[in-house]
């Protein structure tokens, strides 16, 4: 197990620096990967870690989903709700009823086989779309309108529609296997019928948002009134632990969407206690870092190639008829009388479209179950794996600015990761060391953040080596942990600094104050003075 862990984590981080680098989703390495190193190929993963893929699954779609819920901005949302809700109902069952007007014939599939294949591939994928999303909202593209955020939370309700229907028609079309969530208990048994589908997914709706708004109260409550967390690591843990209760307890006790809870969890939750939402939404983005290897490089290990061969061709024109009409005609439908311009339509095609979660995680239940058609099924669900995820991981950064308009990126809301440069301005004073240790403390946490690097300018007012040899030292000695690099600039001190300032594009300026006592101070104080006045950015003046 530890062998397949380590495997896993090593070569799926390399192939997804590999495909970024080459200007690819990093998905696409790590799904490549997991096809080589898999049963297909290679070979090299262990039979321990490919029996609990599934279980690694279950766990990054919970990261992915608390940060799509930490992500959601309350004010867009309410502004798209009409919209938001169509696009939860609307493109997902116009492609689940394409693609079974056009399989029957194709497949020789009977009505209700077919409809099941269509509930599969019309799912769409939280581990493409929402760090999709997410990246948007952080750049600012289409944020006025909030269209990533009627994009996220349609997105959870089409998986809640569809995932519901497909468990109807697995138990219509597997009877005595007891799938059905309505038969682990008895007095509801008699819902599970398609009939009573609306009930079923009001239920699975409400419940599912009420344990999210419960949960987002007792987070606060746990974590900052009655301190069970000293630190952002352990309040991370431990909320990734409860929302990972949610999940597993929605397959013990199937009343309520277990992914629907944990969105909800982190959107009530930005309502309820900001500061804690900005440090979960930081900590969550780190877990993603990790949990999205194992995510796309077991769903590579988990596709059958030669089962894939056969429905090929077939496959092909299924996917595309559903998403090019299907979905088409349902983001036509769920976008009629919006605010939306014709191009912020057009996003959709590939804002919308990825499949991925979904497919891997139900693609093969009708083959175990012994429903006919199941190899069929699986095959077309990897290969829908195969072509959307990379392709719309691609499509979103690519069309997103062709197609939205970028607004202003609210802090409050997502996680902007920049890298900050510090300019730190010395001389030969006391005051050196004074000034390059606040440089280093804001360069800490500024690195905690993102990254951060640091420009030590000298403006030498002698040609004494010595001096600047004994600067460079110092620097190196309170920088050691800090990216940094020492520079020598000769001229005017204040037009040294903001010029430097402006060629290294610092985002701040730190330099030294020392009282009016002599003509050395007095010129000292009129470069800070000089320098507050004239710069473009913020400049901290450090005094002993």
């Amino acid at each position: 197990m530890l062998t397949g862990i380590i495997l896993t984590l090593l070569v799926g981080h390399l192939s997804g620096q590999l495909a970024t680098r080459c200007k690819a989703p990093a998905l696409i390495g790590m799904i490549l990967t997991g096809i080589l190193i898999g049963p297909q190929l290679l070979n090299l993963l262990p039979n321990e870690i490919l029996t609990q893929a599934d279980s690694f699954r279950t766990f990054a779609v919970m990261v992915i989903l608390m940060k799509a819920g930490l992500g959601l901005d309350r004010d867009k949302l309410k502004q798209q709700s009409t919209v938001a809700l169509r696009l939860g109902f609307l493109p997902g069952l116009c492609e689940t009823v394409v693609v079974a007007i056009v399989a029957i014939p194709l497949l020789s599939f009977t009505l209700p086989t077919a409809l099941l294949l269509g509930c599969i591939l019309g799912a769409e994928s939280p581990a493409v779309i929402v760090p999709g999303m997410l990246r948007l909202k952080a750049q600012g593209w289409g944020v006025t309108k909030g269209i990533a955020d009627a994009i996220l939370t349609g997105s959870a309700l089409s998986d809640v529609l569809l995932l519901l229907l497909f468990s109807l028609l697995v138990a219509y079309l597997a009877p005595t296997t007891g799938t059905s969530w309505a038969d682990s208990i008895p007095f509801l048994t008699a819902l599970n019928s398609p009939l009573l589908l609306p009930l079923q997914v009001i239920l699975q709706i409400g419940l599912g948002s009420a344990l999210g708004w419960l949960t987002a109260k007792l987070l606060p409550q746990l974590l900052v009134k009655q301190r069970w967390s000293s630190n952002a690591l352990q309040s991370t843990l431990i909320t990734a632990g409860i929302a990972l209760a949610l999940v597993v307890g929605s397959k013990h006790i199937p009343l309520y969407s277990g992914y629907l809870a944990t969105m909800a969890t982190g959107y009530f939750l930005v309502g309820q206690d900001a500061p804690l939402a900005r440090q979960l939404r930081q900590g969550f983005n780190s877990l993603w870092s990790i949990a999205q290897i194992f995510l796309f490089v077991l769903l590579g290990a988990s596709i059958r190639l030669d089962v894939l061969e056969q429905s090929l061709l077939v496959g092909v024109l299924i996917l595309a008829v559903g998403t090019l009409l299907g979905r088409s005609i349902g983001w036509f439908l769920a976008t009629a009388g919006s605010n939306w311009t014709a191009k912020e339509r057009l996003f959709l095609l590939p804002g919308n479209s990825a499949k991925a979660t979904v497919q891997a995680a139900v693609g093969a239940i009708p083959l175990a179950l012994g429903i006919p058609g199941g190899d069929q099924i699986l095959a077309i669900s990897a290969l829908s794996i195969l072509i959307t995820a990379p392709l719309g991981a691609w499509a979103i950064p690519f069309f997103a600015p062709r197609l939205l308009q970028r607004g202003e990126v609210d802090p409050t809301k997502v996680t902007t990761e920049k890298s900050v440069t510090l300019l730190a301005a010395i001389d030969s004073s006391d005051q050196a060391a004074t000034i390059l240790r606040k440089t280093a403390e804001l360069a800490r946490r500024a690195d905690a953040q993102g990254t951060c690097k640091v420009i030590v300018l000298h403006v030498p007012d002698n040609n004494d080596p010595a001096t600047a040899k004994q600067l460079r030292q110092q620097s190196s000695q309170l920088l050691a942990d800090i990216r940094h690099r020492f520079i020598l600039v000769n001229g005017p001190i204040p037009e040294a600094i903001l010029t430097t300032a402006q060629i290294h594009q610092a985002d701040e300026i730190i330099l030294g104050k020392r009282s009016h006592q002599g003509l050395e101070q007095l010129l000292i104080g009129s470069v800070s003075q000089t320098v507050l006045s004239a710069s473009p950015i913020p400049v901290i003046v450090v005094d002993n």
